[in-house]
Parts: C-alpha cells; sequence; structure tokens
C-alpha cells in the first residue's frame, strides 16, 4: 500500500510508486522504503531540519559509510497536506540491533555470533565511531543552519545542571518520583564541572549512536560497518558522548562487543582526543543531558522507560566506572 505522501514524493523524484513498506526508524520520524520504477530509495518524513541532517551527512562521508541523500522536499514543493521529506539511497545491510539480539538470544540465524566474534564486531564499531572525530567546527554547540553554523551558547559544563533540573520538573511522575528526579539533578550538577574538560571539543558528534541506527554486514571473515543512519541530534562536541550512547543500555549489548567497542574507540581517536580513562568518565556525564531528556517524553514511551531505570541505578550507585 502506497500512501498519498509517499506517491507526492515519487512524483516529484519524477517517478511512479511501485510499492511501499514502514521501516524501523526513529521516534520523532516516519521512514519508508519506496519502490520506484527505476529501484529502491527511502523516506523520511519529520524529525529534524532535513537541510542541516544532509549537510551533515555530507561533512561526515568523507570519514564513515554514510547514505547518500538523494533529495530533499520542502513541504510546498509536495502539494497539500504534505510534510517536507528526505529521500535518501537504500543501503543494503543487517541493524546492528538484530545481530546482537540473536547473539544475546542464542538464535540459530545468520546472527549466531561467539564471544570472539562479538568483540571482531565491536571493535569494528568502535574504529568507524571514532572517525567521527576527525570532522572538526569552529566551536562547539547546535547547528544553526545548512552551512552548519554553529550556535553560540554555554560551556556543557554550565547548561548540565540546569538542563536537568528543567527536564526534572517535566519529567512523568509515574517514570521517575520526587525523591529520584531531585536526586538526579543533584548528581548533575555534582559532576557538570567535570566537562570543563570537554568544553572547548568541537567534533562531530552524531548523538544518537545505537545499535539500531548502524547497518553492518560479515565481510572476509570479519565485520564491516555498511551505514551509520539518523543524523538528526548531531551537533558540534565531545565524541565521548558518542561512545557512551553506545552502551548506554547495558542489556542490549553483550559484554564482549562491549569490550571491542571500547578499545578500537580509544585505539582510533584522533590522537589530541586520547585522554587515557577519562573519557570514558567524561562521556557518561555528558550522556546525563540525553537521559535527563529522554525521560520527559510521554508514558509508554519504551526507551524512556529504559532511560528512567538508569538514572534509578545512577542514583543509587553513582556514575558508571565500567562498560
Amino acid at each position: 500500500m502506497v500512501s498519498d505522501e509517499l506517491r507526492q514524493v515519487a512524483e516529484a523524484l519524477g517517478e511512479s510508486a511501485v510499492a511501499a513498506r514502514v521501516l524501523a526508524g526513529g521516534f520523532s520520524h516516519e521512514t519508508s522504503l519506496l519502490t520506484l520504477g527505476s529501484g529502491q530509495v527511502v523516506v523520511r518524513f519529520g524529525g529534524a531540519d532535513h537541510g542541516i541532517e544532509a549537510a551533515v551527512m555530507d561533512a561526515a562521508r568523507a570519514h564513515v559509510p554514510v547514505p547518500q541523500v538523494l533529495k530533499v522536499l520542502d513541504a510546498g514543493s509536495l502539494g497539500a497536506g504534505a510534510r517536507s521529506a528526505m529521500v535518501l539511497e537504500y543501503v543494503n545491510g543487517t541493524p546492528l540491533s538484530q545481530v546482537l539480539d540473536g547473539a544475546e538470544n542464542d538464535a540459530a540465524t545468520d546472527a549466531e555470533t561467539d564471544a570472539g566474534e562479538l568483540e571482531r564486531l565491536g571493535a569494528e564499531v568502535g574504529r568507524v565511531a571514532a572517525r567521527l572525530g576527525a570532522v572538526r567546527f569552529g566551536h562547539p554547540g547546535f547547528f544553526a543552519d545548512a552551512r552548519l553554523s554553529v550556535a553560540p551558547g554555554p560551556p556543557w559544563s554550565q547548561q548540565l545542571p540546569e538542563f536537568a533540573a528543567q527536564c526534572m520538573t517535566a519529567t512523568p511522575e509515574e517514570r521517575l518520583d520526587a525523591a529520584t528526579r531531585t536526586a538526579w539533578a543533584e548528581l548533575c550538577s555534582i559532576h557538570a564541572q567535570a566537562l570543563v574538560g570537554v568544553d572547548d571539543q568541537a567534533r562531530l558528534v552524531h548523538a544518537d549512536l545505537n545499535p539500531k541506527n548502524i547497518l553492518v554486514t560479515r565481510a572476509h571473515g570479519g565485520w564491516r560497518v555498511d551505514a551509520i543512519l539518523d543524523w538528526e541530534f548531531d551537533f558540534s562536541g565531545s565524541p565521548y558522548a558518542d561512545a557512551a550512547n553506545m552502551v548506554r543500555f547495558r542489556a542490549d549489548t553483550p559484554g564482549a562487543y562491549r569490550a571491542g567497542f571500547r578499545a578500537a574507540f580509544a585505539d582510533h581517536l584522533p590522537a589530541d582526543l586520547r585522554s587515557g580513562e577519562d573519557w570514558l568518565y567524561l562521556g557518561r556525564v555528558m550522556d546525563m543531558f540525553a537521559l535527563s531528556d529522554l525521560v520527559t517524553r510521554p508514558v509508554g514511551h519504551r526507551v524512556a522507560d529504559q532511560a528512567a531505570q538508569e538514572i534509578r541505578r545512577w542514583v543509587a550507585h553513582g556514575v558508571p566506572d565500567s562498560w
């Protein structure tokens, strides 16, 4: 079934729509695989500014595998009631989340892996993730336009306490009780000062680097990363945040995979970003922004509920010091 909205996209591309199916995607956009007369493309509606996202993907492409942006279509070009859309090349590959789920469940499928293979898989993903740090900007912050101008703002060390407090005020009480919300805001305030060490880092951060946004394939006795997807939350800052994002929910990533990722990420960071073991802790503190924001989502949001579990764990035991 091809929706009217997808037919409008096909027409804007000078093509006819043959078929379509919904793909797994982010929580702020809709993603579909659209079959045209000439082949298949991926169409995304919603999410962040498509022009900024396309520009970031173009900047990243020299260093990591990224789908080609074929077209950015504003709502006005698609007709009445349509939303803006980004059209991307379709990249073959298996979501990393499926591979890791198969390994955890010991499924007798192509995703079945042993500990050594999981470590090699983690190493390949860590190597690719670290290469994002090669993309530099003038200063840290969020992108303001498709030229990738960075909007000025206070340093992260100053932003975190206020941001966490605001998020806790907006968090549903059904998700986190008042005492936990107060304790989390205090924990963020205590550790925020550590971010002075990364306040000036201005490298490309994907900011949603997790297994569902990475496509992989078995290749030459190992693994290959085919594409990093969903660049809507990217910003200029510390790459350590991406490493912490990858292992945010420990249960989602087997231990052997985490070990491989950690070692390769550390080894392949740009030389000036290698700071011993500090990057592990600093990444965790940077991830406090994301955890604080996630729990503000409506009740029933699965990832927000996972984030709430992490917040309760951190409040009880402190910022995790292991992977």
